[in-house]
């Protein structure tokens, strides 16, 4: 009897702690499913950066050498739009970079394949060594780790 006895008197702290713990619960269940609503929001806005960016390509078709795997920076000069165009890519780059770093969303499959491909290629090779000193340390590591053949290991 003294159960009941303890519930009689108790019976309004127990319905609070109660009200209390439901309402932590469904304050987690919300705070799980906003976070999971602004992953895919930050997805969808750094591919909606990337398609602008890269559409520059395709409506200034002077920017075409960039993707040239023969073009010879030394013979023929990077021009400030070829060059404007690649620090474009290596901020788009270094935000992802940082917003993944940051748990803003998940790696994009084939990342560092792009990033080799990308700076394998003759003229933005040349932008990144000019402007690499212009990055934090932790960003170019991330990036040269993706084309050591063109770098060299780099230690972390």
């Amino acid at each position: 009897m003294g159960f009941s006895n303890w519930i009689g008197h108790n019976w309004f702290a127990l319905l609070q702690t109660g009200a209390v713990a439901s309402g932590l619960l469904l304050i987690a269940i919300a705070l799980f499913f906003d976070s999971r609503a602004r992953r895919v929001s930050n997805l969808i806005q750094l591919t909606q950066e990337h398609r602008d960016l890269w559409e520059r390509m395709y409506l200034q078709p002077d920017l075409a050498r960039i993707l040239d795997p023969d073009a010879e920076p030394a013979h023929s000069a990077i021009t400030p739009a070829e060059e404007m165009f690649v620090i474009f890519i290596i901020l788009h780059l270094s935000s992802t970079y940082y917003a993944m770093r940051s748990g803003f969303f998940q790696k994009p499959h084939g990342l560092h394949k792009d990033i080799e491909h990308f700076f394998s290629l003759p003229i933005p090779r040349a932008v990144w060594k000019k402007v690499k000193v212009l990055q934090d340390g932790s960003f170019v590591k991330f990036v040269e780790r993706c084309w050591p053949a063109m770098c060299g290991d780099v230690e972390e």
